[in-house]
């Protein structure tokens, strides 16, 4: 099976824009099964979301362990075959309890080990810069010409030749 040769028809700024390009133009009964669209310069971002002390690993470890605890409470409670639903819900109780408090403990120990490196939490995200769409060579044409048809402002078509400065002059084939 040979992959198919891409080339870029359009860039947007934003996700929505290039999703609403392919809105466009499977609204136009375009074969959009061959479009994909692709984050460019792609980048690691870490949100601090607030700092860490010792009361906060302990609630972490309390919220990621009681789930599980529950969980866990519950299937077996459901084994009991006499009063499945009483053993259900009793065990799954216990389970709870005792995973936050496993979660706590656990959560203390890691932030024990570590020694002060890492006083804060964070969330981690992949973010691009831009976004292209891109199409089999096949029907590229007839995409850039359906995408044309779009109100002005709501991308960048490799047509024109109106690119962002920080992206690459031309655009590399995409295949």
């Amino acid at each position: 099976m040979s992959e198919q040769a891409r080339r870029t028809i359009a860039s947007y700024t934003t996700y929505q824009e290039a999703e609403g390009a392919v809105d466009h133009l499977a609204d136009q009964g375009f074969p959009v099964e061959k479009l994909a669209i692709i984050g460019q310069d792609v980048r690691l971002v870490e949100q601090v979301t607030g700092g860490m002390g010792p009361g906060g690993a302990a609630l972490h470890g309390a919220a990621s362990g009681a789930l599980p605890g529950a969980l866990i409470g519950w299937i077996f409670g459901l084994l009991n075959w006499l009063d499945p639903v009483v053993s259900g819900l009793l065990l799954a109780l216990y389970g709870l309890v005792f995973g936050a408090l496993g979660g706590a403990l656990l959560g203390l120990l890691v932030y024990a080990a570590q020694r002060g490196r890492r006083n804060f939490a964070s969330v981690r995200f992949m973010q691009p810069s831009w976004y292209d769409v891109v199409a089999d060579d096949a029907v590229a044409e007839e995409a850039v010409r359906l995408l044309a048809e779009l109100p002005s402002g709501t991308g960048t078509s490799t047509d024109s030749g109106a690119w962002k400065s920080s992206r690459p002059q031309g655009g590399p084939a995409v295949t």
